[in-house]
């Protein structure tokens, strides 16, 4: 788990990415009302630390149900991909 201490930077240069958790939950009285709760982080594939711990603190004090949770992540840090691009360029 990361320290308080370390930026957003130090993270990613270890291999944190941005992630993003879609919660898909109900509550008890409306089983049938789908809901989605959307929440981005930085985390650690594959275990995904920040998000357990917060699907645990979930079903621990929220009274909602969860129905489904997907996640997806963006690149690890890197140079941005470079492309040949042909063009004409006219003055």
């Amino acid at each position: 788990m990361a320290s308080e201490q370390e930026t957003e930077l130090e993270l990613r240069l270890k291999g944190w990415r941005l992630t993003t958790a879609e919660v898909l939950y109900y509550m008890p009285d409306h089983p049938k009302l789908i809901q989605s709760f959307m929440w981005q982080t930085l985390d650690l594939a594959p275990q995904y630390p920040r998000i357990t711990k917060f699907l645990d603190f979930w079903r621990a004090e929220i009274d909602a149900v969860i129905h489904s949770v997907r996640v997806g992540a963006s690149d690890a840090l890197g140079p941005a991909p470079l492309r040949r691009v042909d063009a004409l360029l006219v003055h």
